[in-house]
């Protein structure tokens, strides 16, 4: 099945509540979770491999990339059907909500070298040094996300295979964004994913329970 990708018809509108509520699901517990452990002691989960990684200013904007790809991909995920839109977003905020209870339960921080050069990258990296403090960073959301997108249109026929290995490889590459300019540790990594492993398969266990309900009482 084609999909007509016009802009002006890029968003299906019954996806617009499930989309605006993933987004503020998202930003009331991220940051209430930076509300609820302020003050609280922070666990630096760095492992002597963290410390031997560089800071590569140049994934600044791979780390960037990753708030516009998701945005795309959430969309193009939503435009498939009403119910694979609802199966994407209940696994994103089942992911959100767990991450939500770890950020309280093991509170995290890290070292964040000093950004003293100058240029875009630069001014990219202290914008998000300041706005996003060291705190909240097990599991990763950035890595977290991406690879729910990368989950989410993998399945879906009408998407070229060309721009689902572009993504996924460009999933790797946030990930690795996310240790290479130090807003991360490796193990923020893994959990990220395995999070997000937990939400679809819990996700797909809510919906595929109420289908065969249905079924039996049909």
């Amino acid at each position: 099945m084609k999909k007509n990708l016009r802009l002006g018809q890029l968003v299906p509108r019954y996806s617009v509540p499930w989309l605006l509520g993933a987004l503020a699901w998202q930003l009331s517990l991220y940051f209430l979770a930076k509300v609820l452990t302020e003050g609280r002691y922070h666990y630096d989960l760095s492992i002597p491999l963290d410390d031997r990684l560089p800071f590569v200013p140049f994934f600044i904007l791979i780390y960037w990339g990753a708030y516009f790809s998701w945005g795309l991909n959430y969309i193009l995920a939503a435009r498939e059907s009403r119910e694979h839109c609802k199966r994407c977003i209940t696994a994103d905020m089942i992911a959100k909500a767990l991450s939500f209870l770890i950020f309280l339960v093991l509170p995290t921080t890290l070292v964040r070298p000093e950004i003293t050069g100058t240029g875009i990258l630069a001014e990219l990296t202290r914008f998000i040094y300041a706005a996003d403090t060291p705190v909240t960073l097990f599991p990763s959301i950035h890595c977290l996300d991406s690879w729910l997108c990368w989950r989410f249109l993998v399945k879906i026929e009408w998407i070229p295979k060309w721009y689902k290995w572009i993504n996924f490889l460009f999933t790797l590459l946030v990930c690795a964004s996310t240790v290479l300019v130090k807003q991360h540790l490796l193990v923020d990594i893994f959990a990220g994913i395995a999070v997000a492993e937990i939400g679809l398969l819990l996700s797909r266990f809510i919906y595929d329970r109420a289908q065969n309900r249905k079924k039996i009482q049909a």
